[in-house]
Protein backbone atom coordinates (compact mmCIF):
# COMPACT_ATOMS: atom_id res chain seq x y z
CA UNK A 1 0.00 0.00 0.00
CA UNK A 2 1.43 3.63 -1.03
CA UNK A 3 4.31 1.98 -2.54
CA UNK A 4 4.80 5.11 -3.93
CA UNK A 5 5.41 8.65 -1.45
CA UNK A 6 6.36 11.23 -3.84
CA UNK A 7 2.67 11.40 -5.18
CA UNK A 8 2.22 15.03 -7.44
CA UNK A 9 0.97 17.17 -4.46
CA UNK A 10 -0.74 20.68 -3.31
CA UNK A 11 -0.32 21.57 0.83
CA UNK A 12 -3.18 23.54 1.23
CA UNK A 13 -1.64 26.05 3.52
CA UNK A 14 -5.28 28.01 4.00
CA UNK A 15 -7.60 26.49 7.16
CA UNK A 16 -10.50 24.49 5.99
CA UNK A 17 -13.84 24.12 8.53
CA UNK A 18 -14.75 20.65 8.07
CA UNK A 19 -18.48 19.26 8.75
CA UNK A 20 -18.02 18.33 11.58
CA UNK A 21 -16.39 21.75 13.25
CA UNK A 22 -12.38 20.58 13.32
CA UNK A 23 -10.12 22.87 11.30
CA UNK A 24 -7.30 21.62 9.23
CA UNK A 25 -4.63 23.60 7.39
CA UNK A 26 -1.26 22.77 6.18
CA UNK A 27 -2.82 19.65 4.83
CA UNK A 28 -1.86 18.02 1.34
CA UNK A 29 -4.26 16.90 -1.95
CA UNK A 30 -2.73 14.73 -4.04
CA UNK A 31 -3.31 14.89 -7.91
CA UNK A 32 -2.73 14.77 -11.29
CA UNK A 33 -2.81 16.40 -14.27
CA UNK A 34 -3.69 15.23 -18.27
CA UNK A 35 -3.25 17.21 -21.06
CA UNK A 36 -2.27 20.90 -21.93
CA UNK A 37 -4.17 23.86 -20.11
CA UNK A 38 -4.49 26.36 -23.23
CA UNK A 39 -3.65 30.33 -22.85
CA UNK A 40 -7.35 31.17 -22.15
CA UNK A 41 -7.83 28.38 -19.48
CA UNK A 42 -10.97 27.55 -20.44
CA UNK A 43 -10.39 24.01 -21.04
CA UNK A 44 -9.79 23.27 -17.69
CA UNK A 45 -12.14 19.56 -16.23
CA UNK A 46 -12.45 18.51 -12.87
CA UNK A 47 -12.54 15.25 -12.62
CA UNK A 48 -13.98 13.37 -9.36
CA UNK A 49 -13.36 10.02 -8.95
CA UNK A 50 -15.73 7.17 -6.77
CA UNK A 51 -14.91 5.68 -3.72
CA UNK A 52 -12.34 3.34 -4.89
CA UNK A 53 -11.06 5.36 -7.60
CA UNK A 54 -8.00 7.52 -7.09
CA UNK A 55 -6.02 10.61 -8.58
CA UNK A 56 -4.80 7.83 -12.18
CA UNK A 57 -7.77 8.04 -13.95
CA UNK A 58 -6.14 7.09 -17.17
CA UNK A 59 -2.52 5.49 -18.59
CA UNK A 60 -0.81 3.34 -15.88
CA UNK A 61 -1.44 3.70 -12.30
CA UNK A 62 1.80 3.71 -10.81
CA UNK A 63 1.28 1.86 -7.76
CA UNK A 64 -0.72 -1.18 -9.11
CA UNK A 65 0.70 -0.87 -12.71
CA UNK A 66 -2.45 -1.05 -14.09
CA UNK A 67 -4.64 0.82 -16.38
CA UNK A 68 -6.10 4.15 -14.76
CA UNK A 69 -9.48 3.41 -13.39
CA UNK A 70 -10.97 5.37 -16.55
CA UNK A 71 -9.06 4.57 -19.13
CA UNK A 72 -12.05 3.41 -21.43
CA UNK A 73 -13.17 6.98 -21.50
CA UNK A 74 -9.88 9.55 -21.21
CA UNK A 75 -7.25 9.66 -23.22
CA UNK A 76 -6.19 10.84 -26.66
CA UNK A 77 -9.39 11.08 -28.87
CA UNK A 78 -11.70 9.82 -26.59
CA UNK A 79 -14.57 10.73 -24.50
CA UNK A 80 -12.72 13.36 -22.81
CA UNK A 81 -10.24 14.31 -25.02
CA UNK A 82 -6.81 14.78 -23.61
CA UNK A 83 -5.45 16.44 -26.55
CA UNK A 84 -8.23 19.22 -26.55
CA UNK A 85 -8.53 19.30 -22.75
CA UNK A 86 -6.93 19.77 -18.93
CA UNK A 87 -8.04 17.09 -16.44
CA UNK A 88 -7.33 17.52 -13.17
CA UNK A 89 -8.42 14.58 -11.13
CA UNK A 90 -7.33 14.50 -7.09
CA UNK A 91 -7.67 11.80 -4.55
CA UNK A 92 -10.10 12.67 -2.31
CA UNK A 93 -8.92 13.61 1.33
CA UNK A 94 -9.38 11.21 3.61
CA UNK A 95 -8.32 8.89 0.97
CA UNK A 96 -5.25 6.72 0.93
CA UNK A 97 -3.05 8.07 -1.99
CA UNK A 98 -1.48 10.68 -0.98
CA UNK A 99 -3.99 13.30 0.37
CA UNK A 100 -5.15 14.38 3.78
CA UNK A 101 -6.16 10.71 5.37
CA UNK A 102 -6.04 8.24 8.58
CA UNK A 103 -3.01 7.04 7.15
CA UNK A 104 -1.11 10.68 7.87
CA UNK A 105 0.87 11.15 10.89
CA UNK A 106 -0.92 12.89 14.01
CA UNK A 107 1.48 15.79 14.87
CA UNK A 108 0.37 15.03 18.83
CA UNK A 109 1.12 11.64 18.70
CA UNK A 110 3.77 10.81 16.13
CA UNK A 111 1.68 7.79 15.31
CA UNK A 112 -1.08 8.01 12.31
CA UNK A 113 -4.60 9.07 12.76
CA UNK A 114 -6.37 6.04 12.68
CA UNK A 115 -9.95 6.68 13.77
CA UNK A 116 -8.83 10.01 15.23
CA UNK A 117 -8.89 11.50 11.81
CA UNK A 118 -11.74 14.06 11.20
CA UNK A 119 -14.62 12.27 9.65
CA UNK A 120 -15.05 13.69 6.15
CA UNK A 121 -18.01 14.62 4.18
CA UNK A 122 -18.92 14.95 0.35
CA UNK A 123 -19.06 19.00 1.17
CA UNK A 124 -15.44 18.70 2.73
CA UNK A 125 -13.82 16.74 0.02
CA UNK A 126 -15.01 19.50 -2.71
CA UNK A 127 -13.74 22.48 -0.43
CA UNK A 128 -10.58 20.51 -0.26
CA UNK A 129 -10.16 20.66 -4.01
CA UNK A 130 -11.36 23.62 -5.15
CA UNK A 131 -8.03 25.22 -4.05
CA UNK A 132 -6.54 22.85 -7.36
CA UNK A 133 -7.95 25.69 -8.99
CA UNK A 134 -6.00 28.58 -7.47
CA UNK A 135 -3.54 26.65 -7.83
CA UNK A 136 -3.70 26.81 -11.75
CA UNK A 137 -5.20 30.20 -11.80
CA UNK A 138 -8.34 28.88 -13.48
CA UNK A 139 -11.26 31.52 -13.02
CA UNK A 140 -13.78 29.04 -14.48
CA UNK A 141 -13.58 25.11 -14.98
CA UNK A 142 -14.90 24.15 -18.93
CA UNK A 143 -16.86 21.02 -16.75
CA UNK A 144 -17.24 18.69 -13.41
CA UNK A 145 -17.24 14.76 -14.35
CA UNK A 146 -17.35 11.92 -11.91
CA UNK A 147 -19.70 8.83 -11.72
CA UNK A 148 -20.78 7.18 -8.08
CA UNK A 149 -19.37 9.08 -5.50
CA UNK A 150 -17.86 11.16 -8.48
CA UNK A 151 -21.00 12.73 -9.00
CA UNK A 152 -22.01 13.24 -5.50
CA UNK A 153 -18.97 15.60 -5.64
CA UNK A 154 -19.92 17.06 -9.23
CA UNK A 155 -23.27 18.03 -7.18
CA UNK A 156 -21.87 19.09 -4.28
CA UNK A 157 -19.48 21.59 -6.17
CA UNK A 158 -22.23 23.62 -8.31
CA UNK A 159 -24.09 23.73 -5.41
CA UNK A 160 -21.40 25.61 -3.30
CA UNK A 161 -19.55 26.79 -6.42
CA UNK A 162 -22.23 27.99 -8.79
CA UNK A 163 -20.12 29.83 -11.53
CA UNK A 164 -17.33 28.06 -10.86
CA UNK A 165 -18.28 25.28 -13.79
CA UNK A 166 -20.08 25.90 -17.34
CA UNK A 167 -21.14 22.14 -17.64
CA UNK A 168 -21.70 19.56 -15.14
CA UNK A 169 -21.94 16.05 -15.47
CA UNK A 170 -23.26 13.54 -12.66
CA UNK A 171 -23.03 9.92 -13.70
CA UNK A 172 -25.00 6.80 -12.06
CA UNK A 173 -25.34 8.79 -8.79
CA UNK A 174 -27.47 9.78 -6.39
CA UNK A 175 -28.65 13.63 -4.20
CA UNK A 176 -28.73 11.78 -1.40
CA UNK A 177 -27.60 8.55 0.02
CA UNK A 178 -30.45 5.80 0.02
CA UNK A 179 -31.32 3.30 3.29
CA UNK A 180 -29.86 0.59 1.36
CA UNK A 181 -26.91 1.78 0.54
CA UNK A 182 -26.08 3.22 3.90
CA UNK A 183 -27.00 -0.41 4.86
CA UNK A 184 -24.21 -2.03 2.28
CA UNK A 185 -21.59 0.57 3.61
CA UNK A 186 -22.65 -0.38 7.22
CA UNK A 187 -21.74 -4.07 5.83
CA UNK A 188 -18.27 -3.73 4.75
CA UNK A 189 -17.36 -1.19 7.71
CA UNK A 190 -18.86 -3.48 10.25
CA UNK A 191 -16.78 -7.13 8.85
CA UNK A 192 -13.19 -4.47 8.80
CA UNK A 193 -14.10 -3.66 12.29
CA UNK A 194 -14.74 -7.08 13.04
CA UNK A 195 -11.27 -8.51 11.83
CA UNK A 196 -9.09 -9.14 14.90
CA UNK A 197 -6.27 -7.03 13.16
CA UNK A 198 -7.87 -3.75 12.32
CA UNK A 199 -7.20 -2.72 16.66
CA UNK A 200 -9.81 0.06 16.78
CA UNK A 201 -8.03 1.67 13.63
CA UNK A 202 -4.30 1.32 15.13
CA UNK A 203 -3.31 -1.44 13.21
CA UNK A 204 -0.48 0.37 11.11
CA UNK A 205 0.37 1.51 14.47
CA UNK A 206 1.23 -2.18 14.89
CA UNK A 207 2.50 -3.61 12.23
CA UNK A 208 -1.02 -5.25 11.26
CA UNK A 209 -3.65 -5.17 8.52
CA UNK A 210 -7.10 -6.10 8.62
CA UNK A 211 -7.12 -7.48 5.66
CA UNK A 212 -9.71 -10.16 5.67
CA UNK A 213 -12.11 -7.64 6.40
CA UNK A 214 -11.43 -5.21 4.15
CA UNK A 215 -11.51 -8.22 1.19
CA UNK A 216 -15.19 -9.45 2.82
CA UNK A 217 -16.11 -5.52 2.44
CA UNK A 218 -14.91 -4.99 -0.87
CA UNK A 219 -16.44 -8.18 -1.73
CA UNK A 220 -20.05 -7.30 -0.96
CA UNK A 221 -19.46 -4.05 -2.27
CA UNK A 222 -18.37 -5.39 -5.68
CA UNK A 223 -21.88 -7.16 -5.66
CA UNK A 224 -23.96 -3.79 -6.14
CA UNK A 225 -21.78 -2.46 -8.78
CA UNK A 226 -22.36 -5.52 -10.95
CA UNK A 227 -25.96 -6.61 -12.47
CA UNK A 228 -28.11 -9.89 -11.98
CA UNK A 229 -28.19 -10.46 -16.07
CA UNK A 230 -24.54 -9.55 -16.00
CA UNK A 231 -23.45 -12.17 -13.33
CA UNK A 232 -25.66 -15.03 -15.33
CA UNK A 233 -24.15 -13.84 -18.90
CA UNK A 234 -20.67 -13.90 -17.44
CA UNK A 235 -20.72 -16.74 -14.51
CA UNK A 236 -23.83 -18.18 -14.06
CA UNK A 237 -23.74 -21.61 -12.25
CA UNK A 238 -20.02 -22.50 -13.69
CA UNK A 239 -18.20 -24.34 -11.43
CA UNK A 240 -13.80 -23.19 -11.33
CA UNK A 241 -11.88 -25.57 -13.02
CA UNK A 242 -13.68 -28.69 -11.87
CA UNK A 243 -15.90 -30.70 -13.77
CA UNK A 244 -17.69 -31.49 -10.18
CA UNK A 245 -18.95 -30.40 -6.75
CA UNK A 246 -15.85 -31.01 -3.99
CA UNK A 247 -18.66 -30.66 -1.08
CA UNK A 248 -16.90 -28.21 0.80
CA UNK A 249 -16.37 -24.72 1.22
CA UNK A 250 -13.41 -24.01 -1.54
CA UNK A 251 -14.29 -21.72 -4.21
CA UNK A 252 -16.64 -24.36 -6.42
CA UNK A 253 -17.98 -21.84 -8.83
CA UNK A 254 -16.83 -19.06 -10.92
CA UNK A 255 -18.47 -16.23 -9.31
CA UNK A 256 -16.95 -17.38 -5.65
CA UNK A 257 -13.39 -17.12 -7.07
CA UNK A 258 -14.34 -14.04 -8.89
CA UNK A 259 -14.91 -12.51 -5.66
CA UNK A 260 -12.18 -13.76 -3.59
CA UNK A 261 -9.82 -12.44 -6.18
CA UNK A 262 -11.52 -8.93 -6.32
CA UNK A 263 -11.40 -8.90 -2.29
CA UNK A 264 -7.65 -10.13 -2.29
CA UNK A 265 -5.59 -7.51 -4.80
CA UNK A 266 -7.96 -4.42 -3.13
CA UNK A 267 -6.14 -5.07 -0.12
CA UNK A 268 -3.21 -4.25 -1.47
CA UNK A 269 -4.31 -0.76 -2.88
CA UNK A 270 -6.57 0.45 -0.74
CA UNK A 271 -6.28 1.11 3.05
CA UNK A 272 -8.86 0.09 5.74
CA UNK A 273 -9.41 3.40 7.47
CA UNK A 274 -9.93 5.22 4.38
CA UNK A 275 -12.36 2.77 3.45
CA UNK A 276 -14.15 3.93 6.53
CA UNK A 277 -14.27 7.25 6.46
CA UNK A 278 -15.04 7.16 2.27
CA UNK A 279 -18.04 5.12 2.89
CA UNK A 280 -19.04 6.99 5.76
CA UNK A 281 -18.54 10.75 3.92
CA UNK A 282 -21.32 9.15 1.11
CA UNK A 283 -24.01 7.81 4.11
CA UNK A 284 -24.01 11.38 5.11
CA UNK A 285 -24.66 12.87 1.45
CA UNK A 286 -27.83 14.39 1.56
CA UNK A 287 -28.44 17.59 -0.52
CA UNK A 288 -31.40 18.60 -0.25
CA UNK A 289 -30.95 19.07 3.69
CA UNK A 290 -28.87 22.16 3.96
CA UNK A 291 -31.75 23.27 1.81
CA UNK A 292 -34.55 22.45 3.50
CA UNK A 293 -35.35 19.58 1.65
CA UNK A 294 -35.72 21.04 -1.58
CA UNK A 295 -33.09 19.68 -4.15
CA UNK A 296 -34.00 22.31 -6.58
CA UNK A 297 -32.89 24.70 -4.11
CA UNK A 298 -29.53 23.53 -3.97
CA UNK A 299 -28.83 24.81 -7.17
CA UNK A 300 -31.14 27.90 -7.28
CA UNK A 301 -28.27 30.09 -8.04
CA UNK A 302 -26.29 28.43 -11.28
CA UNK A 303 -25.98 28.76 -14.78
CA UNK A 304 -24.06 25.35 -15.06
CA UNK A 305 -24.94 23.66 -17.79
CA UNK A 306 -25.98 19.71 -16.89
CA UNK A 307 -26.08 16.17 -18.13
CA UNK A 308 -27.31 13.50 -16.13
CA UNK A 309 -26.68 9.84 -17.12
CA UNK A 310 -27.79 6.46 -15.81
CA UNK A 311 -28.01 3.37 -16.60
CA UNK A 312 -31.03 0.69 -16.89
CA UNK A 313 -29.08 -1.94 -14.62
CA UNK A 314 -28.20 -0.04 -12.32
CA UNK A 315 -29.85 -1.34 -8.95
CA UNK A 316 -27.45 0.43 -6.74
CA UNK A 317 -28.19 4.32 -8.22
CA UNK A 318 -31.08 3.37 -10.51
CA UNK A 319 -32.36 5.77 -12.76
CA UNK A 320 -35.59 6.87 -10.91
CA UNK A 321 -33.02 8.99 -8.08
CA UNK A 322 -30.37 10.21 -11.19
CA UNK A 323 -34.24 11.28 -12.76
CA UNK A 324 -35.07 12.97 -9.81
CA UNK A 325 -31.85 15.56 -10.21
CA UNK A 326 -33.30 16.03 -13.54
CA UNK A 327 -36.82 16.91 -12.25
CA UNK A 328 -35.20 19.46 -9.32
CA UNK A 329 -33.49 21.19 -11.73
CA UNK A 330 -36.14 21.63 -14.78
CA UNK A 331 -38.20 22.89 -11.64
CA UNK A 332 -35.58 25.79 -11.83
CA UNK A 333 -35.31 26.64 -15.55
CA UNK A 334 -31.67 25.01 -15.66
CA UNK A 335 -30.15 23.75 -18.90
CA UNK A 336 -30.11 20.00 -18.23
CA UNK A 337 -30.08 17.14 -20.42
CA UNK A 338 -30.32 13.41 -19.40
CA UNK A 339 -29.36 9.94 -20.78
CA UNK A 340 -30.44 6.69 -19.88
CA UNK A 341 -27.87 4.24 -21.45
CA UNK A 342 -29.18 0.16 -21.98
CA UNK A 343 -26.36 -1.22 -20.54
CA UNK A 344 -26.69 -5.38 -18.43
CA UNK A 345 -23.15 -4.55 -16.64
CA UNK A 346 -24.71 -3.08 -13.24
CA UNK A 347 -23.29 0.09 -11.84
CA UNK A 348 -20.07 -0.26 -13.17
CA UNK A 349 -21.11 0.73 -16.28
CA UNK A 350 -19.64 4.14 -16.31
CA UNK A 351 -16.41 2.14 -15.77
CA UNK A 352 -16.40 0.07 -18.77
CA UNK A 353 -16.24 -0.48 -22.58
CA UNK A 354 -20.35 0.73 -23.14
CA UNK A 355 -20.06 2.30 -26.47
CA UNK A 356 -23.20 4.04 -26.48
CA UNK A 357 -22.29 6.02 -23.11
CA UNK A 358 -19.09 6.59 -24.48
CA UNK A 359 -20.36 8.32 -27.06
CA UNK A 360 -22.73 10.40 -25.59
CA UNK A 361 -20.34 11.71 -22.83
CA UNK A 362 -18.40 12.56 -25.96
CA UNK A 363 -20.87 14.33 -28.17
CA UNK A 364 -21.72 15.88 -24.74
CA UNK A 365 -18.46 17.33 -24.01
CA UNK A 366 -17.39 18.41 -27.34
CA UNK A 367 -20.24 20.31 -28.37
CA UNK A 368 -20.77 21.76 -24.84
CA UNK A 369 -17.19 23.46 -25.27
CA UNK A 370 -17.84 24.16 -29.01
CA UNK A 371 -20.80 26.02 -28.26
CA UNK A 372 -19.59 28.13 -24.99
CA UNK A 373 -15.82 28.86 -26.11
CA UNK A 374 -16.64 30.51 -29.48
Amino acid sequence: MNKIKDFKKLIVKKPLTLDCGRVINDFPIAYETYGKLNEKKDNAILIFHALTGDQFVTGKNPVTNKDGWWSYAVGSGKSIDTDKYFLICANVISGCMGSFGPSHIDPETNNPYGTNFPVITINDMVNAQVNLLDHFGIDKLFSVIGGSMGGMQVLQFVSNFPDKAKTAVPIACTSSHSAQNIAFNELGRQSIMADPNWINGDYQKENKNPSNGLSVARMAAHITYLSKKGLENKFGRKLQERDDLKFGFDADFQIESYLRYQGSVFVDRFDANSYLYITRAMDYFDLPRKFEGSLSKAFNNTKTKFFIISFTSDWLYPTQENKEIVIALNSIGADVGFAEIESDKGHDSFLLDVPDFLNVLKNFVDKSYEELTK
